[in-house]
Order: structure tokens, then C-alpha cells, then sequence
């Protein structure tokens, strides 16, 4: 059921909702969060469609909001809101309204948006693409325990994991952080396995890509080792390398879903490391509401030390592992770090990592930041 509103209010929109339930036959609300898509005209449509897929698992009321300020002052100065009303259908269980803010009004988001949140329930925001500096203090995200960015649709991936790390607040997380969850996952299992110590890692992927800057600066302030990030040709994550005194730890994943591990003493096998829609990643997001302190720890670990020559800080061991509050699905738990001491460092190797002939070894400097 979709039901057009022009020119209205947030009260009338709350008054059609209550309707739509009763017509649908399902007066009772079994919601248990408020999505809040903030995004533009050009780029809901993509992220409602994945908002609605994670609602089967979470049914939600997701609250769409497109700011269109207009151009001329006169466009400026009058300030209007229109609402489509979806209930049932492809929103499932959940309700959707999509509220497009004209005018002076599109500064004014979160007067509109708090009247529509769900009573005593989670609320998350999500900035498909452009996020604000500070997602904490901007007025939507002050309303959300989570708030939920994504670096890899910005102009420049790497600037904005500096940004991040800066404006960092309990809540925040960047679905570049979730991509890298099964790996993450398959190298805690590696090292729970293989009680030894890890003297230095590789992580090869390709430039500008945040998840495999984030999964460096993991390593890195996990197993407290150097750390070599080389630039390959992608796409995205194609191996890590974990030189441990009995040999090396790794994990190659070419261009279609199934990895290969390597564990000395043990055989080869296959593991899925797929590449997980939008839909599963803000899925995973929603089953957990509190602060992922591994995230931030990651984050704010320091870009800059992977890509430049730094002082070799004691390897880390397997035996310090701790389990973390990574942003892990039900299998994710097991994806513990190392504990690192203070004092981690990463560097970059002076060349590429052995059998990765097309690979680079990133620079220090400007380079090595993006």
C-alpha cells in the first residue's frame, strides 16, 4: 500500500501510518528500530532496496529523508514537506516513509524525523554516501546509537578514514569496517590454531580501497608486528601473509568468492570469503546497537603508520589473543584480535611481497595515504 502526501506535516504522516496498519489488518507495531537513510534524490532508490532486504531479518520503520533546498532564493524561502507512505509489499513487516524536505525545511531535518521515530526504540542513522564531519553532532545523528557511514563512496576513501578517526564517537562505524568481517573472522581462527608468534604481516589489496587499509591497521594494533601494505590489482582484499616462526599464515582470495588458507603443518583448503551486498552488510550492522570498541580501535590506530619505515615493536603471540566487540554476525565472535602493548607500530617493506609480481609496496608520503 503506498500513499502519497503533499504538503504535509509529521503528524498527519504518523495519523496515515496508523491507518495503513489498521487496513493492512495489522494494527500492532513489531518494529523493533528506526532505520534513518539520509541520502539525495539520485541515490535512495539503491539504498532503500538494501534498507528493505535487511528489514526481512530486522523489521524496521525505515524513515527516508532526501533534502531538496531548490536553487533560486525563492525555491530557498518556502519550505515544504512531501511523504510517500509504504506499508506491506516489499517492506514486509516493517513501514517505510520516504520524506522529501523542500526549501528552508531541508536544513531542518530532525524536527521532522523525531516525531516519526518508534517509542522506547533503537534508532539508527545511515549516510549511504556523504556523511557529515561529525556524524555525533550533527542534529540526526545526535538523535541514533548508531551511526553508520561509508567511506568507500567518497572521493577520497582514505581522507575520510582520517576524518572518521577524528570525529569518532561511541556509535560510529563505516560499512568499510563490515566488509572486512569474514576476514577477520578466517585469520582469528588461523592464529587460534597455530599458537606461535607472528613476526611481520602482509595485507595486499588494491589502492584507495578503506577496508584494506582498516584491515592493516587491524593487524597492526592487534599482533603489534610490522605491518607491509601492497597495493595489488584487486578487487579489493586479495591476500594476507602472516610470517610466524614455523612458517607462513595465508590467506589468498583471486577475483571470484572462495579463498584459499594456507596453515603450516595443515593442508590447503577452501574458504567462502564472498563479496556481501549492502543489504547483508547494514543487516549485520543492526544486530548489534552498542559500540564497537575494535572499530575504534582500528580506526584510530594511525594511518600513517602504514606507509612509512617505523622502529620493530615486539612481535605479538597467539597466546594474548582477547575476544573483541568486533561488528560480527553470530559466526563473526570468533574474529578475536591480538592484544597489542602500547607502542604498535606498522611500516612498508622497501619492495613487494614474494609471488605478488604486479603488486606495489605503497609509498610514504601522499601516496601512501590514499
Amino acid at each position: 500500500m503506498n500513499i502519497d502526501l503533499t504538503d504535509t506535516t509529521s503528524g498527519r504522516i504518523n495519523a496515515t501510518l496508523v491507518k495503513a496498519r489498521r487496513a493492512m489488518g495489522s494494527p500492532a507495531v513489531g518494529m523493533v528500530l528506526t532505520l534513518v537513510i539520509v541520502t539525495d534524490e539520485g541515490s535512495h532508490y539503491d539504498a532503500l532496496k538494501a534498507a528493505n532486504e535487511a528489514s526481512k531479518e530486522h523489521p524496521s520503520r525505515i524513515l527516508v529523508v532526501v533534502r531538496r533546498p531548490g536553487r533560486s532564493p525563492r525555491d530557498r524561502a518556502t519550505a515544504r514537506l512531501d511523504a510517500e507512505v509504504r506499508v506491506g509489499g516489499e517492506t514486509g513487516t516493517g513501514e517505510t516513509v520516504l520524506l522529501r524536505l523542500h526549501g528552508e525545511l531541508a536544513n531542518h531535518a530532525h524536527s521532522v524525523v523525531l516525531p516519526l521515530l518508534l517509542p522506547d526504540a533503537p534508532v539508527v542513522v545511515w549516510w549511504p554516501a556523504d556523511a557529515p564531519e561529525t556524524p555525533s553532532k550533527d542534529p540526526l545523528g545526535a538523535l541514533a546509537q548508531r551511526r553508520i557511514t561509508d567511506a568507500a563512496e567518497t572521493e577520497d576513501p582514505v581522507a575520510a578514514l582520517r576524518l572518521r578517526a577524528d570525529s569518532y564517537a561511541p556509535g560510529d562505524t563505516d560499512l568499510a569496517w563490515t566488509r572486512v568481517t569474514l576476514w577477520r573472522s578466517v585469520l582469528a581462527a588461523a592464529l587460534d590454531q597455530k599458537q606461535t608468534r607472528v613476526t611481520a604481516t602482509v595485507v595486499e589489496g588494491e589502492e584507495y580501497n578503506p577496508s584494506v587499509e582498516l584491515l592493516a591497521l587491524w593487524l597492526a594494533a592487534r599482533l603489534d608486528a610490522p605491518v607491509d601494505r601492497v597495493v595489488s590489482d584487486g578487487p579489493g582484499i586479495t591476500a594476507v601473509r602472516l610470517s610466524t616462526e614455523e612458517g607462513d599464515i595465508r590467506l589468498d582470495r583471486g577475483s571470484d568468492s572462495l579463498a584459499r588458507l594456507s596453515v603450516p603443518g595443515q593442508p590447503d583448503r577452501g574458504v567462502a570469503l564472498h563479496r556481501r551486498s549492502t543489504a547483508e552488510l547494514i543487516a549485520e550492522e543492526l544486530r548489534r546497537l552498542d559500540p564497537d570498541e575494535t572499530y575504534a580501535q582500528a580506526v584510530g590506530f594511525g594511518l600513517d603508520r602504514l606507509g612509512h619505515a617505523a622502529p620493530e615493536a615486539g612481535a605479538g603471540t597467539a597466546a594474548d589473543a582477547e575476544p573483541t566487540g568486533g561488528s560480527g554476525s553470530d559466526g563473526d565472535a570468533g574474529a578475536t584480535g591480538r592484544t597489542a602493548p602500547k607502542g604498535a607500530s606498522a611500516r612498508t617493506s622497501g619492495g613487494a611481497a614474494k609471488g605478488s609480481g604486479k603488486s606495489r609496496t605503497k609509498r610514504s608520503g601522499g601516496e601512501a595515504a590514499r
